[in-house]
């Protein structure tokens, strides 16, 4: 009769995976995922973009965490060709972005004390009540994530967990909202200085979405050079690139020479291209303040490429 051997290091199943902080936090974030998906696809609704929005940001955080919590689990992930810890820490800090937003809208268009007419009645709201309810729960959940896993100063952690590699993401998922503005009648094809602000986004956005890749994959090390100064110059060239674009978009938004410096009162309530120009404006210097955080820390990290 043949011996089995046992595996180096422990059974197969890792329980730490859920028996830890991290763990812990995870399976709450399943639960409460579950359970916002259930109530707003039972009884209480979802509708147009917004309403589609929010049930894909829970259905994607959904999936996804119960694909981290199954590869914890069964440490699988030790066969998959990726950066673990850069994965898991640039997915949490994405989910927290995803599920705050989704806390906000859902509860903004859908949530009303008030009953809705017949046939939804009182039970869509208090199904919709409680869907918000458990939405800022699930934010918080990943927000805890996020919180326990980020780099201590002097730990030695991957780079997506340093608040670098955190705000990384921001700065991304910040670009995507400037972008959904620009696409919504922004008008800004008007000027050729409009245009090099839409180049600045979308080449930063680009080089964002560059770093992240590189640091989950694993790939950082064949760069040639040391990633981490890479980073820093990279950062440095986004922070002139977004102050140019911080002081050109209001000008030729907003100057009376060349846009409207007050919202046009024949403008419509929610398809107003003044209202997407506001809105980009206002996320251009949210980015650019974002960008020059991420200089500033990158100054004291150091890059550990094996992580």
């Amino acid at each position: 009769m043949g011996s089995a051997m046992e595996p180096p290091g422990g059974g197969h199943l890792h329980l730490g995976a859920v028996a830890s902080p991290v763990g812990t936090a995870r399976a709450l974030q399943l639960a409460f995922g579950c359970t916002t998906f259930s109530l707003v696809a039972h009884r209480g609704g979802f509708a147009g973009v917004q309403g589609t929005f929010c049930m894909a940001a829970w259905g994607f955080c959904f999936a996804l965490s119960g694909l981290v919590v199954a590869c914890e689990f069964t440490r699988l992930h030790s066969c998959l060709h990726l950066s673990w810890g850069n994965f898991t820490a640039a997915f949490a800090m994405l989910a927290t972005l995803l599920s705050a937003t989704a806390a906000v809208i859902y509860p903004l268009y859908f949530t009303r004390l008030e009953c809705p007419p017949e046939p939804a009645g009182c039970a869509a709201r208090d199904f919709r009540l409680a869907a918000s309810v458990f939405a800022g729960l699930l934010f918080l959940a990943y927000a805890a994530e996020v919180a326990l896993t980020r780099a201590r100063p002097g730990q030695v952690a991957s780079y997506m967990a340093t608040v670098s590699g955190l705000l990384k993401i921001v700065q991304a998922f910040v670009a995507c909202i400037i972008f959904g503005a620009l696409v919504y009648d922004s008008r800004y094809g008007r000027y050729m200085a409009t245009q090099w602000c839409v180049a600045v986004y979308s080449l930063c956005f680009l080089a964002t979405v560059a770093v992240v890749a590189l640091s989950v994959t694993g790939h950082t090390g064949g760069l040639g050079c040391p990633f981490d100064r890479l980073v820093v110059v990279y950062t440095f060239l986004a922070v002139l690139l977004y102050l140019s674009a911080a002081v050109i978009w209001p000008v030729f938004c907003f100057d009376p020479k060349y846009g409207e410096p007050g919202r046009p009162p024949d403008c419509p309530r929610g398809s107003c291209y003044w209202d997407s120009q506001l809105v980009v404006a206002t996320f251009t210097y949210v980015n650019l303040l974002l960008y020059i955080a991420d200089l500033a820390y990158s100054q004291r990290i150091r890059f550990v490429p094996t992580l």
